[in-house]
């Protein structure tokens, strides 16, 4: 299981969080695949907390995991 000893970066942009690691892999989720997330202001989306295994939106009760991100056939490099 990915933590969040793994991650260096967390950004997020109007349309998506990306998560990088420390070994240089990167990985993004859109706002748009998640509903709460789509509706929330940019506000509500930059208040978020790392937990040891993602990322949690207090504001949205919304959390992803970090396997998440880097668990898809497709990687962004």
């Amino acid at each position: 299981m990915m933590n969040r000893t793994e991650v260096s970066k967390i950004r997020i942009t109007d349309s998506a969080v990306w998560v990088e690691l420390h070994d240089g892999r990167k990985a993004k989720e859109d706002f748009a695949d998640y509903s709460r997330l789509a509706s929330s202001s940019k506000e509500q989306r930059e208040n978020y907390r790392l937990s040891y295994f993602g990322i949690h939106w207090p504001d949205l009760d919304e959390d992803l995991s970090f396997d998440g991100f880097f668990n898809k056939i497709e990687k962004i490099r």
